[in-house]
């Protein structure tokens, strides 16, 4: 089954505030306020840009030379390799402009370079929970699930009360098979944000699997109600009307997901095994062939769902 999508793929992950220190320069606060505006504008090269400047603005030289390894510019929070001759004061809005720029970093796809200002975040600040939050969204991209859920642990035990920490780490228990702890992740994250569309669609995929479609659909309309261009929950909400026989509702739900979604070749699968319940045997083909072309590894799938829709079919002559 597939699962609702984190807004870092998985998840709009929510930028720490913080209490700036008397010696931030302001001009370094001016320019972090700008990249904020920019972020939350789409445009993630200005924000790239001024986040960069509030870092280096508020890296603050002193006076007195010290062995290399300690904290300075060697030890990662600048582009540049030199040797230490000055140490840094580095204050609260260093790691949050990492953080900011980790994240615009991570949406404009450089995902290592997400990864480097995450981990910088993270040795000036070790209980930064939103850092963790996003590093843990960074490592289930590059493929290690229990690194991203090792980092979702370490951000709750900061910030209990991290809504978005629940959530992916509900989806991502989901799709490791461990539906029960997901479940229970999901629930949480719920009970902290009920306008978390992606914790009720991951639910709502959690009661399809358990086969109550009719929860399901109620998990599916809060999520659209939330959200209505949700592409995933359209989807899921289709597979839940199959299960209730209910095959205009499906297709209509199936046909909304691919137009939100062009690429969701999951919709196409299910669209097309709905009208092969219908005997509409040309349309479901091509379906079919749409959804093989975006997934080929969905072939042994369709192949499968296929012949059981066809002995269904068979079955009420």
């Amino acid at each position: 089954m597939r699962r609702c999508r984190f807004a870092l793929m998985l998840a709009v992950l929510v930028l720490s505030s913080v209490s700036f220190q008397a010696q931030t320069r302001r001009s370094a606060l001016d320019y972090y306020k700008d990249g904020n505006d920019k972020l939350h504008n789409d445009d993630l090269d200005g924000a790239i840009a001024d986040f960069t400047k509030a870092i280096d603005i508020s890296l603050h030289p002193e006076s007195k030379a010290v062995e290399k390894g300690s904290l300075n510019v060697a030890n990662g929070f600048s582009e540049r390799e030199t040797e230490a001759t000055e140490v840094y004061v580095v204050d609260p809005l260093t790691a949050e402009a990492f953080v900011s720029r980790g994240f615009a970093r991570y949406h404009k796809g450089d995902v290592d370079g997400a990864m480097l200002d995450f981990e910088r975040a993270l040795r000036i600040n070790p209980r930064n929970a939103t850092a963790y939050l996003d590093r843990g969204s960074v490592r289930y991209s590059k493929g290690d699930a229990q690194g991203a859920i090792s980092d979702w642990e370490k951000a709750l035990q900061i910030n209990p009360q991290l809504g978005d920490a629940y959530a992916n780490r509900g989806a991502v228990r989901q799709r490791l098979g461990d539906v029960d702890d997901a479940f229970a992740d999901l629930n949480r994250a719920i009970e902290l944000d009920m306008h978390d569309e992606r914790a009720f669609c991951n639910r709502g995929f959690i009661w399809n699997d358990k086969r109550v479609p009719e929860r399901a659909i109620a998990d599916f309309d809060q999520a659209l109600k939330i959200n209505p261009r949700l592409a995933w929950a359209y989807e899921g909400r289709g597979v839940a009307h199959m299960m209730n026989v209910e095959f205009d509702a499906a297709i209509e739900d199936f046909s909304r997901a691919v137009q939100l979604d062009p690429d969701m070749a999951a919709a196409y699968m299910n669209r097309g095994l709905t009208l092969l319940l219908e005997h509409k045997d040309e349309a479901a083909q091509a379906d079919f062939s749409r959804a093989l072309r975006l997934n080929p590894a969905l072939k042994t799938e369709v192949e499968e769902r296929s012949k059981l829709a066809k002995d269904v079919r068979a079955a009420k002559r």
